[in-house]
């Protein structure tokens, strides 16, 4: 009898051992502090957790990376679906939203204090299905402690409004309106190193005359039918306009033909597409062409005039095309 008391009691000691010990392991479960992770305990993105479940996009941000994920809040989202007709994001096309979803994430970690004043990234956002295609470009800029997207609310961006919520695979950013997949006059609209080119584009009267027909044109390009823009920064419309520049006196009719001058319906053309020597018909009427002349790591563009603009910033890409700045003024046959 004292034999099977023992063995009771060691079986009743071991069962309360087990027991504590699962109790200890339940109690020491780590929290999935993913991207995924932090925003589904986070009640103000919980519209975010939402679509990116709808999206078939979560197994992304918990899985393994460093992402830069700019999180539009509930209100944002809110916002986005009466803008654009949707009763609630079950009405949202799952590609659409996809697509839209990953124009809100970076591929790397960056963190608000390493933002420069104005840069260029890469989204996760491709322009097509095709296998490799490119990703969406955002512009982001940082003016003191305020990041602005793509220019701001008033052209499809956004403000960071909470930044620097560190996660295990990366970093959020809290935005206060969806970011739109941005066209080629949003990335215009939103570098302020095209603001003259904003300015003759927009004219409706003035030195510049009427160019509404011009802008027209850039605003009905489709991804279907995209363009490629070689986009002049602001010293090179004040090289063209002031002093002995060509366009000083340029009739608005000129103008038109300068700005056409700057595009081509060729495609979607980024710079590693180029080869030496290409001949580049632009949209004037009638074409007119350039050439692309390419260097050990450099890329020009040879105008009618023989002279090169240097493209200084490549590949800046949009749903319905590219842009490339670009240091000088084009020249057409006036």
């Amino acid at each position: 009898m004292k034999t099977n008391r023992l063995k009771q009691f060691a079986l009743i000691a071991f069962m309360a051992f087990s027991l504590t010990a699962c109790s200890d392991d339940d109690n020491n479960v780590q929290p999935d502090n993913t991207i995924a992770g932090i925003a589904s305990r986070t009640a103000n993105l919980s519209s975010l957790v939402a679509a990116l479940n709808r999206a078939e996009l979560t197994g992304v941000l918990r899985g393994s990376g460093n992402f830069t994920v700019f999180a539009p809040t509930n209100d944002a989202f809110a916002a986005f679906l009466t803008a654009n007709g949707f009763a609630n994001l079950d009405a949202v096309p799952v590609p659409v939203l996809k697509n839209l979803l990953l124009n809100h994430v970076i591929g790397t970690e960056i963190a608000s204090s390493a933002i420069p004043p104005a840069v260029y990234v890469s989204t996760l956002s491709p322009i097509n299905s095709n296998t490799g295609a490119p990703t969406i470009s955002m512009f982001v800029q940082k003016i003191g402690n305020t990041v602005t997207i793509n220019g701001g609310a008033s052209n499809g961006g956004s403000t960071v409004a909470t930044a620097d919520i560190d996660a295990s695979n990366g970093i959020i950013h809290v935005v206060s309106n969806v970011i739109a997949i941005p066209k080629v006059v949003n990335h215009v609209v939103a570098n302020p190193q095209f603001d003259t080119l904003q300015t003759v584009v927009t004219s409706v009267s003035g030195t510049f005359g009427d160019q509404s027909a011009v802008l027209a044109a850039l605003n009905g390009l489709t991804a279907s039918a995209p363009a490629t823009v070689f986009a002049p920064d602001n010293a090179a419309f004040t090289a063209a306009t002031t002093g002995t520049g060509f366009a000083v006196n340029a009739t608005p009719a000129q103008v038109s033909k300068v700005l056409q001058y700057h595009v081509t319906v060729a495609g979607n053309v980024r710079s590693n597409q180029l080869t030496n020597n290409q001949v580049i018909p632009m949209i004037t009427s009638p074409v007119q062409n350039t050439t692309a002349i390419l260097g050990s790591g450099t890329v020009d563009i040879r105008d009618f005039a023989n002279n090169l603009a240097r493209v200084n910033q490549a590949d800046i890409q949009c749903s319905n095309g590219v842009i490339h700045g670009i240091n000088r003024v084009l020249q057409p046959q006036l």
